[in-house]
């Protein structure tokens, strides 16, 4: 299937949904309508919003009436609201759960009823597999954290909306998918991600603060990566019904080391400081994404220090 028409990007203001929006504009024929809050906007200081081929609709997904009017005559939709950052969903739980469970119910009602969409992408998190993932699959099991730990209200709200999403398929033949992003790092990233303020920090000559004794080990997926997957899940037919790791095994390292290699990029005087981290925390993450390979097609092309290069030298020419 061609990606063509209109398409919808709840969540369109941050940074995966801006950096998906103007891929669209440069490599399809669409209108991209990008409905967001505006709580965070990677929109600002660009031109995205110059191109007539785009309408930003302000909105939240929590606005049953104003979602339905969003997705009038979209063909495609990339549902990716959500209330994102550790620190935030630790500090707004009840939030969090709303606006996942409630708002992609509202968005996953609406592209249903409209019929006129034919492929609903429904965005997910690593954070489904809890604590320890080692080269996990889409079809291992679970592991989330204990009830009442705040850390894993995003998660649970997660599973959940795929759950949702995946039995609109099955139930009513929707043509629904799920994709699972493993630490997703690039240029104009928002919000309170690892990299994004090692750099940030760095660039600055300014401490960079790792949480406990940064033995925490991830996975890193450059947004180009991620950008090509969505594409793919959007334009391939064997991903409806399923749900899908994207992110980049062979990016892995430490926090500790991860900002040390952010430091040595940057050329920066930095130091690297430990503080406490007292809450749950993920220890390790690393994806298996033999399903997006075989059934897509999908290879991440971008190695970490590669798309650090880039990310450090887009921040520097920022300030």
């Amino acid at each position: 299937m061609s990606i063509g028409g209109k398409v919808l990007i709840t969540g369109g203001a941050g940074f995966i949904g801006s950096s998906l929006a103007t891929r669209l504009l440069a490599d399809r024929d669409c209108q991209v309508v990008l409905l967001d809050n505006l709580h965070r906007n990677a929109l600002k200081g660009g031109t995205l919003l110059d191109s007539p081929r785009v309408t930003l609709v302000q909105c939240d997904v929590l606005d049953r009436e104003g979602v339905r009017e969003a997705v009038k005559g979209c063909t495609e939709v990339i549902h990716m609201a959500a209330i994102a950052g550790v620190d935030t969903v630790m500090r707004s739980p009840v939030l969090t759960m709303r606006v996942a469970l409630q708002g992609t119910l509202n968005v996953l009602d609406a592209a249903f009823d409209a019929g006129s969409v034919r492929r609903f992408v429904d965005f997910s998190t690593s954070e489904v597999f809890g604590r320890y993932a080692y080269k996990v699959t889409e079809g291992d099991q679970n592991q989330l954290g204990a009830v009442g730990e705040a850390r894993w209200t995003y998660a649970v709200s997660k599973l959940a909306t795929e759950h949702l999403a995946l039995s609109y398929h099955r139930q009513y033949g929707f043509p629904a998918c799920s994709v699972r992003p493993f630490n997703i790092f690039g240029p104009a990233q928002v919000g309170e991600g690892a990299i994004h303020h090692f750099i940030v920090r760095a660039l600055a000559g300014d401490v960079v603060r790792v949480h406990n004794d940064g033995s925490q080990i991830r996975s890193w997926c450059y947004i180009d990566d991620i950008i090509d997957g969505i594409l793919l899940v959007l334009e391939r037919d064997e991903a409806v019904g399923e749900a899908f790791n994207i992110g980049n095994p062979r990016s892995t390292l430490t926090i500790y080391n991860l900002a040390r290699e952010v430091i040595r990029l940057a050329q920066s005087s930095s130091v690297i400081e430990m503080v406490d981290w007292p809450y749950a925390d993920v220890e390790l993450r690393i994806p298996d994404v033999g399903k997006a390979r075989r059934l897509l097609g999908f290879e991440p092309r971008i190695d970490l220090e590669e798309g650090l290069l880039k990310t450090i030298e887009w921040y520097r020419r920022r300030n």
